[in-house]
Order: C-alpha cells, then structure tokens, then sequence
C-alpha cells in the first residue's frame, strides 16, 4: 500500500507490485523513483500492432511488424573469437524471417526456441528475409497479452536489463491503480479544445488512434509552458511590487553634444528603440529589457545614449562583455566619445584596471551650502564586474552586452551590485521567437532592425580545400588594394586538433611564407591582454595585413578596413556563430567577402553553410540554427536558465508558448484579485 503521508503519485515505485530491487535500480537509471515519473515517462514511439504483417508480405527497404515461433537459434564467432553474429529464425504459417543481432553474443540469452517473437524493424533483404537489429519482444500468454499485442503499443526509452514488456505493464497497472489521482494543475483553468492531465497521460501511453498521442503531448506541453511563464511572470511582478524605478531619464545636456559628435545620424530604429529605453528608464519600475541587433546595426551607440541617460541623472553605469578584447574595444570607443562631455571611463578586467578621476559636471552648479554629489562614471569590464573586489556607489544601469554568452545567474549578480538599478541586454544573436518567449520572458524586447546606411554589401561563398590557392591570391589581391584580412581556424594549436580540423598555430609559419611581404600574426585566447592588445592595435592600424585568429574575434572586433574573412573549416562552427564572424567584415563602405571552406559530407552540414551563403538576415539564420541544433546547443554552454522540459518543443510549440503565457496572466490575474 502507498505511504500514508505522501500523495499518491509520490509513492515510491519500490512500493508497486513486481518491482523489487533490481528492478528499482534500473528504474533509477532512466530516473524513475515515483508513480509520477512513471505516469510521465514518455514512450519514444507507438507501433500499430492491429495490423501486423504475414512474414511473406514484408517488403525490402521498408520498416515493419510481424510476430512468429522461434524454429532455429545459434551465435557464430569468427576473426578468432573477436567478432560474432546471433542469428535466430521466426517462421509463421507464410514463410520465414532471419533476426540478426552482430557482435552482440548476449542476445542468445534473451531467446529460446518455441518462443512466441514480435519483431519490428527495416527488411534488409528478402532472399532469405533478413532484419539486422530489429526491436524485439517475448509474447507470453496471460491476462496482460492484449496489452502489448492487438492495440496502439507503446515503445518506452529502456536500460540494460529491463524488458520492454515488463514496463509496458508496469505502466499499464499503476495507470489503473492512480490515474484518478492525476489532478488539474491549475483548476481554474478551463481548457474545452483539450483532454484533462489525466486523460492526456493515458492517452500518451495508450492512445486509441495514433493522431490521439500528439493531442495528448500537446495537453502536457501547455501545462509545462504553463507552469514556466508562471514562475517568468511571478518574477515580474514581484521586482515591480519590490522596487521602484531609480529615475534614469535623464535631462539631454549630455546625449545632444553626444549625438553631435557622433558624425552620423542615428536611423530610425536607433532612434525608436531608444525612445522605449527612456520610456522605461524614466519608469515606475526597474527596466529590464533586451535589445537585439544583427551585427553593425548599431546597438554600441545606443547603450552609449542609454548610458548618458543615466549619468545626467547622477548615476553609474556598469557595462560588462564576455572578453578582454571587447570590453578594451569599448573602452576605447567609450573614452573617445565621452572625453569631451567630461564623463569618467573605467575598465576592469582580469588583467588591467584604470582610474578616470574627473567629474561630471552637476545639473545645476552647487550651493557652497549643499553638499557635494557624489561620483558618477562609466565602468566597463569582464567578469571581473562581478567579482567581490568590484563596488560602485549610485549603480543606476547595468549592460550586458552579448547577453548570451553569459548565464542568468551572472546577470543577476552584477545588478546585485546596485539597489534595483536598470538592466539593458543586448545581443547581435538574434533571439528565436520562442526562446524570447521563454529564456527571455522575462525581459521586454526591442529590436534594430535597420542597419546604418553606407555599409558595403558582405557576399559569401562555399568553397572546397583544394580551391585555397585561389582564395590565398583573392587574398593577396584585396591586399594590393590597401585592405586587410581574417583567416580563422577551429583550434589553437595542434594538441587540440582532430584528424583534419586545422589549428591557428600550426599554419602561421606557412601563411607567414604565403602572404609575404605583407604582415601576417596571430590571435587567440590564450595569449595575454597585453599581447591581444597589441595585436589589435597593430590590426587597426593597417600594420599587419592578415590576422589569423580564433573564434576569439567572434564579438565586438570592429575594423572597418578589413574586408576579407575565410572561415576554414566551416562546417565546424555553429550557424549563428559563422553568421557572428562573418559580421567582423563590411563594417566599412567596401563591399566584403566571407569564404567558407569546407569539406561538408553531411547534408546537414551542406545545407547549414548553403544557409548561410544565401542570407545575411541573422533572424532567420538564428531560425534555422536553432532548428538544425536545438535550443541548448544554440544557446551554448554557459546560458543556465533553460527549462527542462519533456513534452514541449521550442522548435514547433510558439502557438502553445503564447497561449502559455496569455493563460499565466490571467491566472496570476485572478490570484491578484482574491488576495484583495
């Protein structure tokens, strides 16, 4: 009997009938301790078995079921012991079928002449018929035969040692014994178009109809993404019920001289999405909001303004990117812009910090009386920002620039730094829809969709190894006309490197020997700050022609005279990150050229650079990228925050994400209203 202090679906699964310890202990391995896992282990497929096929009617190349009697069995070892083939033979009234299992010797163990067989797989060939491999199931008599036979059957993820038939009924028994007790999880929400929770675990294990399984999977998805915006939304409203807003809207005395220095005009999405900066900054609560922009847009200029907005308020702002060279490439760009407005500049990284002793000049000149204001400025830095040996008085905005090469946890820890100060993220990796709706839901959005006028156009091409020469004296050619060059590899030196992946390292000597007279060095991540610096400095300034780097340049590198980038082993690099690189070019008025080279022999690889050859709209690569890899691999390893989900899908789901979050309102809504 279960526990009588835990709910039901609590109950351990030691406490079921035919589970004792060894069936625990496989059960733990697939992470099955409770009635609830069990209810919620989802099959990885369903076979329809009320249509078996006769052994004579399977066709070569397509997948199939049929059930026979075991009439012959027997292992074959060759190559001295080392290799191995178990062969046993199902006959039925129409002819015979040969199950081969290779190098596996223990399967011998699972069969036994006279054994009533379901097999499921592909028909290698028919002459004799031949399935390698196939899924296998030991039909025994009894009243739980019509579980498994004559129905929609379910095929459950499995661990070594644990039948399929055994928890197939293991399933099938607790569903009858505690679906009653699977309750509505929100129960003032009525769902007319969709089953119950209930019904919905039923029906993924043991559907009527195969179209019933994705009904159900949608039911159990929803309450999941039910259940997220939830905990999103609750986030929400209880920083806004906490904190007001510190009132950052600044006054212009310092954005006007800003703007006219700049040289350029802002375009009218640089414009538009800072309007709904100062709209929050000037809020009733802290604003937390994620601008996003494909590579050049233009988002460095706005966080510049959003900052400015803030200092004229008379308050610091925390600026922190994921690399040195970034963060030094902004430091620069800062300390030009600002000098002449008299705002201090700091930088902090691991290996280098400055002190910018000036001040910003008050709102209005201070009575003798009054007491002085305190010290505003601009900091910016790595990770070191986070750090505890980092402090700063009036902490009124926090950036995070390349919001997703950093983790959720490390974004809170900056803004720790302050009393509920302002938060701006921003990202040249456009955000799928989805996934804005989910990492980032909690964040309001705003996107630059424009890119400034007078860039040249970037084209990109595919090319094979043993074009390189060709490539080499493309090269050599932009050269001659004054501009500059990126080669990039995978690896850093040859330790790290593959069998075919080319290392940074092990190439200078021979592209040194290539591009001579020109100038050619190295960057990557494990030289020192100070080296890099230098690097890039002597990049900037035309003194070296061709940079062979890492992705280290993936962010932020900003050198307008360099037009050419080749990519070498492409189909190494993810989507959005070729699409980041490739965004180091046409950052001037030349017209740029990426080359990819390749040997891709999958078509997955194929069509990921053909994606990329054919657009340089980073929404839609971002699109693609996430549909190829999935939502984890796209986002990389350092973002936490992902859900763990197992029935909703982040590539297909957006219409239940939206609904999710339309119904998590109005349930927070109607919470809202009974507490008064």
């Amino acid at each position: 009997m279960p526990t009588a202090s835990l709910p039901p679906l609590e109950t351990p699964v030691t406490e079921l009938f035919g589970v004792g310890p060894e069936r625990a202990a496989q059960l733990a391995r697939l992470g099955l301790f409770t009635v609830n896992d069990l209810l919620l282990h989802r099959p990885n497929r369903h076979e329809d078995r009320r249509h078996l096929l006769k052994i004579r009617e399977l066709e070569e190349g397509r997948s199939a079921t049929t059930r026979g009697r075991i009439v012959a069995q027997g292992l074959k070892t060759f190559a001295k012991r080392t290799k191995s083939v178990f062969e046993f033979v199902l006959e039925d009234a129409t002819g015979r079928l040969h199950c081969r299992w290779w190098n596996l010797p223990y399967m011998e163990n699972y069969f036994a002449v006279g054994d009533e067989v379901m097999v499921y797989g592909k028909v290698k060939s028919l002459k004799p018929r031949t399935i390698d491999h196939p899924e296998t199931e030991v039909i025994e008599g009894g009243e739980e035969l019509l579980i498994h036979i004559d129905r929609i059957a379910p095929v459950y993820p499995l661990t070594e040692g644990l039948p399929q038939r055994f928890l197939r009924g293991l399933i099938w028994r607790t569903l009858a014994r505690f679906e009653e007790a699977v309750s509505k999880p929100h129960p003032g929400l009525l769902l007319p178009d969709l089953p119950s929770r209930a019904n919905a675990i039923h029906m993924l294990h043991f559907p009527q109809e195969l179209p019933d399984v994705e009904i159900a999977r949608h039911r159990l998805a929803l309450d999941e993404f039910i259940d997220l915006q939830l905990a999103i939304q609750r986030r929400r409203r209880k920083l806004q019920a906490q904190a007001s807003g510190l009132p950052c809207a600044g006054d212009n005395r310092l954005i006007k001289p800003f703007l006219k220095l700049l040289g350029f005009e802002l375009t009218a999405a640089q414009t538009k999405v800072l309007r709904e900066l100062r709209r929050d900054m000037g809020g009733a609560y802290p604003m937390r909001r994620l601008v996003q922009g494909d590579v050049g847009a233009g988002k460095t200029v706005v966080a510049a303004c959003c900052a400015l907005m803030a200092i004229e308020s008379g308050y610091s702002v925390a600026l922190m990117a994921p690399t040195e060279i970034l963060a030094e490439q902004h430091y620069r760009n800062f300390k030009r812009w600002f000098g002449e407005l008299g705002v201090p500049v700091e930088l902090q990284t691991g290996s280098r910090k400055t002190r910018d002793e000036r001040q910003v000049e008050p709102r209005q000149k201070p009575d003798a009386t009054v007491q002085k204001p305190p010290a505003v400025s601009l900091t910016i830095g790595t990770h070191a920002l986070i750090e505890s040996g980092y402090s700063v008085e009036r902490l009124g905005l926090v950036i995070i620039d390349e919001q997703h090469k950093f983790g959720v946890a490390q974004r809170e820890k900056l803004v720790r730094k302050g009393r509920y100060p302002h938060l701006l993220v921003m990202t040249a990796t456009p955000i799928p829809r989805t996934l804005g709706l989910t990492i980032y839901g909690d964040l309001d959005s705003s996107v630059i969709d424009q890119m400034p006028t007078g860039r040249g156009r970037v084209r990109t091409f595919v090319r094979s190894r043993v074009l390189l020469p060709k490539v080499h004296e493309f090269i050599r050619q932009k050269i001659a006309e004054g501009r500059q060059a990126y080669i990039v590899f995978p690896r850093v030196d040859e330790g790290d490197s593959q069998a075919g992946i080319k290392a940074v390292t092990q190439e200078f000597e021979q592209l040194q020997k290539e591009f001579a007279p020109s100038k050619v060095a190295l960057l990557h991540g494990r030289l020192s700050a100070e080296e890099k610096e230098r690097v890039m400095t002597a990049f900037r300034a035309n003194e070296i022609q061709v940079l062979l780097a890492t992705s280290v340049i993936e962010v932020g590198v900003d050198v307008p005279n360099a037009t050419v980038m080749v990519i070498e082993n492409a189909d190494r690099f993810g989507l959005a990150q070729l699409h980041q690189l490739r965004g180091r070019i046409g950052r001037g008025a030349h017209e740029s050229y990426c080359v990819l080279v390749a040997e891709a022999k999958s078509e997955e690889s194929r069509h990921r650079l053909e994606v990329l050859a054919q657009s340089n709209d980073g929404f839609e690569i971002a699109e693609a990228d996430m549909r190829l890899r999935g939502p984890g691999e796209f986002l990389g390893q350092n973002q936490s925050g992902m859900p763990s989900l197992r029935f909703g899908d982040l590539l297909r789901d957006r219409p239940l994400i939206e609904r999710a979050r339309e119904l998590a309102g109005s349930l927070l809504d109607a919470e809202q209203a009974r507490r008064g």
